[in-house]
């Protein structure tokens, strides 16, 4: 299974972009201090297949709601699944092994009487030194014996292996935002077959000026406004998660990470106003700076 994240993949720039053009355009924002930026799901990746092979199942649909390890598509498995219960099998037979132990056990009592008999002088020295070789060969047998059974359980454990790569698991929970693939259909490696979204939480990346962004500190609280938001924010409801360390020349800014929850389930790709201190508290500040220099 290939993961693709969200924060490398085009859309990125997609929102990026989208979101220059919002500071371009002078979009209202709330609060003297507030600035824009866009909500980007917290995880958006591509699933796909490392092995090429035939749908057999899909087991989700989009908008589907789904949990970490949850099984979405599984490629036709039947020779695959055949096998692994074949190597199960012989991993588990000890015959074998008991009959190596058998073997080994009932030669040496054959030399234990072989060296009695020698002892009354009824047998000679080549017959004790036969029956050592055959306890040697028993004992070499019993190793190979259980040799062989380490390696059924070796490739019992690949074919195991083999058949969960046929298999496609959510790595996390999410949203099921794209099925690719129908039932019946064959693809080859690296495909892709299912997207999944984890909006919840949801992250916005927000260019700082450089002075400003100084100030700042990861879990600091941050007030975010919605658009066409039911009721007002009368607290902190995001935080920062993330100052980057790597400015942008170009524009003199930092990129800040912010998260905040979303329980109402907003799709991302919203723009929202960023205040990184609580809303009018900027216009009190200058009031009293005012009063100061009057």
């Amino acid at each position: 299974m290939r993961v693709k994240t969200m924060i490398s993949s085009p859309r990125a720039v997609m929102f990026l972009a989208a979101f220059i053009g919002a500071l371009i355009s002078g979009q209202p924002c709330s609060g003297a201090d507030a600035l824009q930026g866009i909500t980007a799901p917290r995880a958006d990746i591509t699933l796909s297949f490392v092995v090429p092979g035939r749908i057999s199942d899909v087991l989700v649909k989009e908008g589907s709601l789904v949990k970490k390890d949850q099984e979405l598509v599984r490629l036709f498995d039947e020779p695959e699944r055949i096998q692994c219960e074949q190597f199960k099998m012989l991993s588990e037979d000890r015959t074998k092994i008991l009959a190596a132990k058998a073997e080994l056990a009932q030669k040496k009592v054959d030399l234990k009487k072989v060296e009695m008999a020698r002892a009354k002088g009824a047998a000679s020295d080549w017959e004790v030194e036969h029956l050592n070789l055959n306890v040697r060969i028993a004992a070499l047998s019993l190793q190979s014996a259980i040799l062989e059974q380490s390696q059924y359980r070796r490739r019992y454990q690949h074919a195991q292996s083999q058949l969960e790569r046929m298999r496609l698991k959510a790595p996390l929970d999410g949203l099921i935002e794209d099925v690719s693939v129908e039932a019946g259909e064959s693809i080859g490696t690296l495909g892709p077959v299912i997207r999944l979204v984890q909006n919840d939480p949801l992250w916005i990346d927000v260019p700082v000026p450089m002075a400003r962004a100084s100030e700042l500190q990861v879990d600091q609280d941050v007030w975010v406004a919605f658009p066409a938001a039911t009721a007002a924010t009368e607290g902190p409801n995001g935080k920062i998660i993330n100052i980057a360390t790597v400015a942008d020349a170009a524009s003199d800014t930092l990129r800040v990470r912010i998260e905040v929850p979303n329980p109402a389930k907003r799709p991302a790709g919203e723009r929202v106003a960023v205040s990184f201190t609580a809303p009018g508290m900027e216009a009190d500040n200058k009031d009293m700076a005012q009063l100061r220099i009057d």
